[in-house]
């Protein structure tokens, strides 16, 4: 695969802008753990130094990630589902943190259970009640404190008649490498997972049906901001509110960055390369 080292050349139109930034600013990015939260920081990152501001990143667990915000230590975050996965964090309407009504990213995320394709006889979350051997009892979940596993162990295993299962907390990385493990041998899984992510481009999934909307309705990918920052930096936040993924190029941003495993920010230099108008938009419109 081309590795691209640096995107000077791509986004240097882009510094002719109004509003660029003295080296002495410097803008904080948090983010957590997760694919697309990785994306969006390190995209960003990438986006800003091009237009003069020194950034940090720094990746800290999902409530540490709203305490940064709202605390002013962070001054960007990534990402916040809402109204209704992150609602224990933060609501549209905050006055501790800026969630900007303009500032969605990507529109219709899915949260919930997923099993390969091939366990052609499992179509809702109850029908793994009947497939409790085969799955050893076991859940395969992602680290403990996400809104998903506090979901799917309050509410939404007791409701479907799981009790008896067991939800393994672990990590993304960990969960997506069990999944792998039992794919290449066409043995059943059940994972906590959410869309968009990069494996339902690499495996052949789907998501069991929640007929009783459990998980809750569509959630929307928004930024935060610490207050304050629209303030001191207009021009910043103009571009965030521009910045937004269709499915699409969301989807080929998250492929890239399994394909360059730990070099994300080559991912992130080939998909601006790609689309070097839409980043330009971003920053003009």
């Amino acid at each position: 695969m081309k590795k691209i080292t640096s995107i000077t050349g791509v986004l240097l139109a882009a510094l002719t802008l109004g509003g660029c930034a003295s080296n002495e600013t410097t803008i904080t990015i948090g983010h957590n753990n997760y694919a697309e939260s990785i994306a969006f920081a390190h995209l960003w990152k990438t986006v800003l130094e091009d237009q003069g501001y020194q950034v940090e990143l720094s990746l800290v667990e999902k409530a540490m990630l709203f305490n940064g915000v709202e605390n002013g230590d962070i001054d960007i975050g990534f990402n916040t589902w809402l109204p209704f996965t992150d609602q224990a964090y933060v609501s549209l309407d905050s006055e501790e943190i800026d969630v900007q009504a303009d500032g969605v990213l990507y529109e219709g995320t899915t949260l919930g259970l997923a099993v390969p394709s091939y366990m052609d006889d499992v179509e809702t979350i109850g029908d793994l009640a009947g497939y409790f051997d085969e799955l050893k009892g076991t859940i395969t979940g992602i680290d403990p404190g996400s809104a998903l596993m506090q979901l799917t162990q309050d509410e939404v295993m007791d409701h479907y008649g799981l009790e008896e299962f067991t939800l393994q907390s672990s990590s993304e990385q960990a969960m997506i490498a069990e999944l792998d493990a039992r794919y290449k041998n066409e043995e059943p899984i059940v994972v906590t997972l959410w869309s968009p992510h990069w494996t339902f481009g690499s495996y052949d999934l789907k998501f069991l049906e929640d007929p009783d909307r459990i998980y809750g309705e569509a959630d929307d990918i928004y930024y935060m901001a610490r207050n304050g920052l629209a303030e001191d930096e207009p021009d910043l936040i103009h571009w965030l509110n521009n910045c937004y993924f269709t499915e699409e190029t969301l989807s080929e941003l998250l492929t890239l960055q399994q394909q360059y495993e730990d070099d994300i920010d080559g991912a992130v230099a080939e998909w601006i390369e790609k689309h070097e108008d839409l980043v330009h938009a971003w920053l003009e419109g």
